[in-house]
């Protein structure tokens, strides 16, 4: 029986449904890629975390599979992924979007922001300033190094992280104590390049953070100045891709609710985060060690979200950082800060 279709038409169909099936397909790719990347639908949003290591808030909810079951209300899920020792060292994993939420200062992050506008600051916290908190960073010289003070610096290799919070208390201790930065070469290295330069005497001085600041000090380093002793303007931040947020702020600020949630906690009882997969080995604490850590979490803040206000922390950072040509150009608040409860 010959069908009522014309044979030219009939002949088409092979070639539309071909058409068709690869534009769906392309689409499933689009969707896919979106997806791992973070961004894509909401429902398919992926909150991709570094490894938090033996302590701390994350590695109790990443024991606890705490972000797993919070998330799913959102349609989200968390993805662990690799360690690192600070947030400049996580540039490159934040760039191959490896990574895409990140706990950090503000000052890498305007750092970051000076070769994309693929970041934003969606949670703050502001920096401790208690004088009996245990101190968190400092500048630091050998026990029998002839360097006494800031001023001393001149002409010495001194140790940074590269656009980062140890570059940016250098050159406000070098702008307060008078002296040109100019005058003092700043070797960019990351927390773990620094302590290897700093304990084999390759450079002078190390402005040392995170967590490598208590262990230089506890093997006898002295220390010059700390940040909290200059009128710095950088605060504790958590950042994440723009895709990620702008695809599902519902995610991040699930995320921004588990942390604030867990450092309460921690605030109280923070020996319960720390040693939270093992109790021995390398990444164990004990002694005094483990008390500066507890102490710091008594004494810690509490994240919360950026609001305007925060935009003022960001020009300070930024505009010490473009005087001193570290940044090429200005970075306004705008660019960085991303408002959940706008959206």
């Amino acid at each position: 029986m010959s069908s009522s279709v014309p044979y030219a038409s009939r002949a088409k169909f092979p070639l539309v449904c071909a058409v068709l099936a690869l534009l769906v397909s392309l689409t499933a790719a689009c969707g896919g890629s979106a997806t791992a990347g973070g961004g894509g639908s909401g429902s398919g949003t992926v909150i991709k975390l570094s490894d938090p290591g033996n302590a701390g808030v994350l590695a109790y909810a990443k024991r606890e599979k705490i972000l797993e079951e919070r998330l799913k209300t959102v349609g989200a899920r968390v993805q662990w992924g690799g360690s690192y020792a600070s947030f400049t060292a996580t540039i490159d994993a934040v760039r191959s979007r490896s990574v895409n939420v990140l706990e950090g200062a503000i000052s890498p992050a305007v750092g970051y922001l000076a070769n994309g506008r693929d970041l934003r600051i969606f949670a703050v916290a502001e920096r401790v300033t208690d004088k009996a908190a245990p101190y968190e960073d400092g500048l630091v010289v050998k026990p029998d190094s002839p360097i006494r003070s800031v001023r001393d610096l001149v002409g010495k290799r001194v140790a940074v992280n590269k656009a980062g919070r140890g570059e940016y208390l250098l050159l406000l201790a070098l702008k307060q104590a008078g002296i040109p930065a100019s005058q003092v070469q700043r070797v960019h290295l990351n927390p773990a390049q620094g302590a290897s330069a700093f304990a084999t005497g390759k450079v002078d001085a190390w402005w040392a953070i995170v967590n490598a600041y208590p262990e230089v000090v506890a093997k006898g380093a002295r220390v010059l100045v700390h940040g909290r002793d200059l009128p710095e303007q950088d605060l504790t931040i958590f950042a994440a891709r723009t895709e990620v947020l702008e695809a599902n702020p519902r995610a991040a600020q699930v995320f921004l609710d588990v942390v604030r949630e867990l450092t309460e906690q921690e605030k109280r009882d923070p020996r319960k985060f720390q040693n939270v997969f093992l109790d021995k080995g390398p990444t164990a604490l004990s002694g005094a060690r483990l008390d500066v850590e507890l102490a710091k979490a008594r004494y810690q803040n509490v994240p919360r979200p950026v609001t305007d206000a925060d935009g003022r922390h960001v020009t300070a950072v930024a505009g010490l950082f473009q005087a001193e040509g570290v940044l090429p150009n200005a970075i306004k608040p705008e660019d960085v800060l991303f408002k959940l409860g706008s959206q």
